[in-house]
């Protein structure tokens, strides 16, 4: 399958004609969801789902379904009665031609003083793992890991560690859209062949609009 970043943490998947898309929230780009068969939503923050954007998307499609946690499904399944899913830890389904499995529960933590939301990952044809906003390590291997290098809730020994951790084959960067060109930079460094160290696996960043065969 084709795999096509788009703005911060969102990523587009085809295959076979359809197209999957992960968490097309606000800081991607305006019609990051248009076109998908399917969408998966990994929580409720804004930088992953924004509402005014999906009913958009949902209303130029009328075939295309949603698969999230409740707390996103609340918001607008009663606009789209039949085409939005709840799913949450150890689920499994098919979506547009797609296998996905669902892993986690929650939100890394931001600060204590915050409430945590729930956030569910999904690995992608046993292939493509999207954690959304945690360093969930799913209970199966996978080639393909879309790593949150840059938030409010980690820090690099997090991302390193977690990396480690999985142990893809391959990691590209998501979450990284309130990264400059030197923090860009910095990452690549620390995450390449000379940084720290990530064991088996390679890193990689596309940029938005850039797609590779995974």
């Amino acid at each position: 399958m084709q795999l096509t970043k788009k703005g911060h943490a969102c990523v587009r998947l085809t295959k076979d004609g359809r197209t999957l898309v992960i968490d097309p929230g606000g800081f991607s780009e305006p019609d990051a969801a248009v076109g998908a068969d399917a969408v998966l939503v990994t929580h409720e923050h804004p930088d992953h789902f924004d509402e005014g954007r999906l009913r958009a998307a949902l209303d130029a499609s009328p075939g295309a379904e949603i698969w999230s946690p409740l707390s996103v499904a609340d918001q607008i399944s009663a606009a789209f009665p039949g085409r939005v899913h709840t799913v949450g830890d150890g689920d499994t389904f098919e979506a547009a031609g797609f296998a996905v499995e669902a892993h986690g529960t929650w939100h890394a933590v931001i600060h204590p003083d915050l409430p945590r939301v729930t956030n569910v990952g999904y690995v992608v044809d046993g292939e493509v793992f999207h954690p959304g906003d945690a360093l969930t390590v799913p209970e199966r291997p996978v080639r393909t890991l879309l790593l949150p290098v840059h938030a409010p809730w980690n820090k690099v020994a997090d991302v390193v560690d977690y990396l480690r951790a999985v142990g893809p084959e391959q990691a590209y960067a998501v979450h990284d859209s309130l990264l400059s060109d030197t923090g860009l930079g910095l990452y690549r460094r620390l995450l390449g062949p000379d940084g720290i160290g990530v064991g088996k696996a390679a890193y990689d960043r596309l940029a938005p609009g850039a797609s590779v065969t995974v």
